[in-house]
Order: C-alpha cells, then sequence, then structure tokens
C-alpha cells in the first residue's frame, strides 16, 4: 500500500482576490494537482496561508455580500455582513469559501484540518 506523501504550501493571500485563492487551496487541499489523483482517497498537501488580513475584494463585496445561517426554529435566518466577519476573523471567509468548494463528502472535514490560516 503507497504512503501519501504531503508537502506543506505556503500562500501569500495579500492583495490576492479571495475567490481565486480560495479555488486555489480547494485544488490543493483535495490533491488535484498531482498525477496520482483519485477523487475517493484523500491525497491532498497541507496549505499555509499568512497575510490573510491583506485580501482585496472587488466591487462592493465586503457591503454587500451577506452570510446566511438558519439556526432551524420559525424566523431563525440569522445573516451577517461579509464586513462583520472579516472584522472578527479574517480567515473566516477563507475558511467558508474553500469549505463550499470542496465537494460534500466524508472526506471533507479531513481537508479542512489541513487548511492553516495564519
Amino acid at each position: 500500500m503507497n504512503t501519501i506523501e504531503r508537502k506543506i504550501h505556503k500562500i501569500d493571500a495579500s492583495d490576492q482576490a479571495y475567490g481565486r485563492l480560495a479555488s486555489q487551496i480547494a485544488i490543493i487541499l483535495r490533491g488535484k494537482n498531482k498525477p496520482e489523483f483519485l477523487p475517493h482517497i484523500d491525497g491532498g498537501d497541507i496549505v499555509e496561508v499568512n497575510n490573510i488580513e491583506k485580501m482585496s475584494f472587488s466591487g462592493k463585496k465586503l457591503l454587500q455580500k451577506k452570510y446566511f445561517h438558519y439556526s432551524g426554529f420559525l424566523s431563525g435566518l440569522k445573516t451577517k455582513r461579509m464586513s462583520e466577519i472579516f472584522s472578527k476573523d479574517p480567515g473566516e471567509i477563507l475558511r467558508r469559501a474553500v469549505k463550499q468548494m470542496l465537494p460534500p463528502t466524508k472526506l471533507r472535514d479531513a481537508q479542512m484540518k489541513r487548511l492553516i490560516i495564519r
């Protein structure tokens, strides 16, 4: 049985668009950049992201984009603006974007644990 060799990819997020950065990270976490990629095997690498607070956003995303959370109760839909989340924890925006770009399988939680945001 082959063992999976995981490399550490260090990415500088300063002046990069957050969507393009998230798609790059999702590809590396999933292992699609390797020639031995198989969709049912978690063969991705570790990704370390620095300077997350210097990430760039196009247009009026910080003011207009909203994130939704539903509690399960009647009228339990909560909304938050992207600017509110970015001011509290800038890494949370990138974490959410990467999570939504990964396929919703059993492997996603393990792949998300390999994303290190500093």
